[in-house]
């Protein structure tokens, strides 16, 4: 393990959701937990070099293709 960067075992894990909890209540951990969730997936999409907008073009193009087979 590289010097420098501690590891987070279930105690400390458990300590900052405690934190968590405390600081900003119970009805705000489920919206801050989902926007984590958004950001780590837009981070992945970015980093695999695709993007939500390449995928919407890409569906919009199979539909459109699919509809000139059936005509």
């Amino acid at each position: 393990m590289p010097i420098g960067i501690p590891s987070l075992g279930v105690p400390e894990l458990v300590l900052i959701l405690l934190i968590l909890l405390i600081i900003f209540g119970p009805s705000k951990i489920p919206e801050i937990a989902r926007n984590l969730g958004l950001a780590v997936k837009e981070l992945r999409n970015s980093i695999s070099g695709e993007s939500e907008a390449s995928s919407t073009q890409q569906a919009k193009k199979n539909a459109g293709g699919e509809k000139e087979e059936k005509g």
